[in-house]
């Protein structure tokens, strides 16, 4: 039996200025490193955890999440991996949210976008294409030589886990779930996989206590 404890990554200012990431190597601004040292520390300290590998999506804003995830919890093994990227939204990538919802509402974040799981982007990939890699990447963490295991990735893949441990279809998994930017979910990978916790939004409780 394998622990994940999955980790969205922080804020960038993508993120605020509300414009499609994708595959772009957009950095953490000082909110999202705010938002990172403060999960790291929640990991670390208050909920005591500790990890035997970890793994991460190859792109810049989880990179950077990561490494300031294991300043805190402790340095571990880590591999950074295509498999956990956000979807590769090709020739609307830097667009805003807006634009994107009034022009090509097939590739935007609302609901329309989530019925359109096989509609691929000029030079990009499909939510469909998405869910392959990240569920099978996810369901081979079973057979990784540790028992707790750190994941930093991103919204999309996120949602799409977290439905996927619910049994729920790609459509209402990217449209149920809105993850914060380093929330915490956990899973535990055996035969299946089960939801332990969901998207915790640690940060906002940090900035409360």
């Amino acid at each position: 039996m394998t622990r994940v404890v999955v980790v969205r990554h922080g804020e960038t200012d993508w993120n605020r200025n509300k414009r499609m990431q994708g595959w772009a190597p957009v950095p953490l601004n000082e909110t999202g490193r705010e938002q990172a040292a403060a999960v790291g520390t929640w990991l670390a300290d208050e909920y005591e955890y500790e990890f035997d590998r970890a793994f991460s999506s190859d792109l810049l804003r989880t990179k950077q999440t990561t490494e300031i995830l294991l300043e805190a919890t402790g340095e571990v093994p880590v591999s950074f991996d295509s498999t956990w990227r956000e979807r590769n939204l090709g020739v609307y990538q830097g667009l805003s949210y807006s634009d994107v919802e009034d022009r090509f509402p097939s590739f935007g974040l609302h609901q329309t976008a989530y019925e359109a799981i096989d509609a691929i982007p000029e030079g990009g990939e499909s939510f469909r294409d998405v869910q392959t890699r990240v569920v099978d990447g996810f369901e081979e963490l079973a057979s990784v030589d540790a028992e707790s295991v750190l994941l930093v990735t991103h919204g999309g893949p996120l949602c799409i886990l977290l439905g996927h441990a619910k049994g729920y279809g790609l459509t209402e998994s990217l449209s149920s779930h809105r993850p914060d930017n380093c929330s915490v979910s956990e899973f535990r990978v055996e035969d299946d996989i089960t939801l332990l916790k969901e998207a915790v939004p640690v940060w906002e409780r940090e900035k409360t206590t």
